[in-house]
């Protein structure tokens, strides 16, 4: 009789095993979806009829924007006249903690595309990077024509055209024809 009641037991048991649905990944699929965070909504892309290039009390950073409004991008020079002169460029555009991408830059017949990472300016994260100032990708700064600047959900920004930038290109390269920036505070 205990042989039997134990068959009938063990049958029992695995009868109601098998009313349960096997394991599946949905139950942490729904999880990951609830706690997981995506990238910020992308932003658009700014009006730039009155923006300009000035330069800035360092003779090496240009700014560029509307006056009297917040900066859009910035340009500076690190180390100019080397072998190892760069740009730094960063768009003042709110960046997602940790986030990188690429910086695209496209203008007068070039296009660069240069690496940004989100990177603190006092409690909030702007795109930003370094990159040699003697490639010439650059030269899409060139005045002859509009150039534009864009990352990944920061917006295009129209680069409006300007003598400005490609003379600090060319002081930074330490080409011997550059002209010098004006040295006026923004």
């Amino acid at each position: 009789m205990k042989a039997r009641t134990l068959l009938v037991l063990a049958a029992l048991a695995g009868g109601a095993a098998g009313c349960k649905p096997p394991p599946t990944d949905a139950a942490v699929a729904r999880v990951s979806l609830l706690t997981a965070s995506g990238p910020s909504a992308p932003l658009p892309s700014p009006d730039t009829t009155l923006a300009a290039w000035t330069s800035t009390a360092n003779p090496l950073r240009l700014v560029y924007g509307e006056p009297g409004k917040p900066v859009l991008v910035a340009l500076e020079c690190i180390a100019p006249a080397t072998p190892e002169a760069q740009l730094r460029i960063t768009r003042h555009a709110p960046a997602d903690e940790g986030a990188g991408a690429l910086l695209a830059l496209i203008g007068n017949g070039r296009i660069g595309r240069f690496p940004v990472d989100a990177t603190d300016f006092g409690g909030r994260a702007l795109w930003q990077g370094e990159v040699s100032a003697l490639l010439p990708e650059w030269d899409a700064l060139k005045p002859e024509r509009e150039a534009t600047v864009t990352v990944p959900g920061a917006g295009l920004v129209k680069l409006n055209p300007s003598p400005l930038p490609m003379q600090l290109v060319e002081a930074c390269r330490g080409e011997p024809d550059a002209r010098d920036l004006p040295a006026t505070p923004a």
